[in-house]
């Protein structure tokens, strides 16, 4: 299914954002794009992918839409997953989908943060209740709830891609940056599964972004989010092995990286510092511009990554920020200093496989072996990424 997964999920926000455009009642279209969804991974298998994916989904969708205003959707689902579509009467799909509209859409103001990543998460990055509820570490029963009140609100609103203007976008910018930034991470690195990456999160994420910066060229934070997911990006030819192992930073081989995402990215970054006020998204890629920038591990230019992370502390502060400035800290002034500063988050991530991780490379820095292997083991037994969960169990056991 793995090759049908990666085939459909780039095709819903196009086939949703047709269908929304026509009828503009998101929550029925989206209802109609899963079932679509549905029938084609029942039916391809079997019958062949058609020659119009896009334009097989969008008749099926747009008709199982018709079958739930009609409220007889059980009988007309039988008769219509039995039956074969003409892909030559399959409607043309525009040349420019909708995924950035249906961004907008979903990042609408009346939705809460939470609700708006899910909501995108499922219509604009094509992933599954459950795929979110992994991502976001809650129940899959919370987030599939959260999901049907969201559609819910936007139906009430009177939610749809006439409220999506190029007018609304500077309000809903901050929100959509942060759902960007999440698919990026989903796609770089997979909260749960085999693969280390999944690419289609993290390119569709770019294409999205470099889509806004075209919209947005003076945008400082548009252009730093789009440095920053090159930048981040750029190194991953070098993160796995050949059998899918991970590999750390600091153990990679750096001639694999994309040098070109580098240039591209340092200068982005470099032009975005320079003309518009400094934000959180530019602060990162000025990070990740510094380790892009070292021919080698140990000429890290590790005092500038510290006052970096000291100035995204103010301006954006979290404990995941404090937690990636403890590494900085210990590389700056010695691993004990850095362990006083993961112990000084620790409350606000108890549990978090990221927390035990940083803290067992810290007591390896420090030489205590034993104590390394505890965490190593504590944050193994917590990520539900195979590739993470397999390098933290080979650093327990050394």
């Amino acid at each position: 299914m793995t090759g049908l997964d990666d085939l459909l999920r780039p095709l819903v926000p196009q086939v949703l954002g047709v269908l929304v455009r026509r009828h503009g009642d998101f929550e029925t279209c989206e209802d109609a794009v899963q079932e679509a969804l549905i029938a084609a991974a029942a039916q391809w298998p079997v019958d062949g992918v058609p020659d119009n994916p896009a334009g097989w989904l969008i008749t099926v969708a747009s008709r199982r839409r018709v079958e739930m205003l009609r409220g007889d959707v059980a009988r007309r689902r039988r008769e219509h997953t039995a039956a074969a579509l003409s892909p030559s009467a399959a409607p043309s799909v525009p040349a420019d989908d909708d995924t950035l509209v249906l961004l907008l859409l979903c990042c609408h103001p009346c939705l809460p943060p939470a609700a708006q990543t899910a909501l995108t998460l499922r219509a604009v990055a094509g992933l599954t209740t459950a795929e979110i509820a992994r991502g976001l570490l809650q129940p899959d029963a919370a987030v599939g709830q959260r999901i049907s009140r969201a559609k819910q609100r936007l139906r009430q609103h009177g939610v749809g891609f006439g409220s999506t203007a190029a007018t609304s976008l500077p309000e809903r910018l901050p929100a959509v940056l942060q759902v960007l930034y999440f698919v990026f991470n989903e796609g770089y690195t997979a909260t749960s599964g085999e693969a280390l990456h999944r690419v289609d999160l993290s390119s569709e994420a770019i294409r999205l972004t470099r889509q806004l910066a075209r919209l947005l060229p003076g945008d400082g934070e548009v252009k730093g989010l789009l440095a920053l997911m090159l930048l981040t990006d750029a190194r991953r030819p070098a993160r796995t092995r050949p059998d899918g192992a991970l590999v750390p930073l600091t153990e990679q081989d750096r001639t694999r990286w994309d040098h070109g995402l580098i240039a591209e990215g340092t200068a982005l970054v470099a032009d975005a510092l320079s003309t518009a006020p400094v934000g959180p998204f530019q602060v990162q890629a000025a990070i990740a511009a510094v380790h892009d920038e070292a021919g080698r591990a140990q000429d890290t230019d590790w005092p500038q990554i510290l006052g970096l992370y000291d100035l995204l502390q103010h301006l954006a502060p979290g404990p995941m920020v404090a937690l990636s400035r403890s590494v900085a800290v210990a590389m700056v002034h010695g691993p004990r200093a850095g362990l006083e500063q993961v112990a000084a988050v620790a409350p606000a991530l108890a549990g978090h496989h990221r927390l035990f991780a940083v803290r067992a490379h810290l007591h390896e820095l420090a030489g205590d072996p034993v104590a390394a292997r505890e965490d190593y083991r504590r944050a193994a037994e917590r990520t539900l990424s195979l590739p993470e969960r397999r390098y933290l169990e080979a650093r327990a056991g050394d």
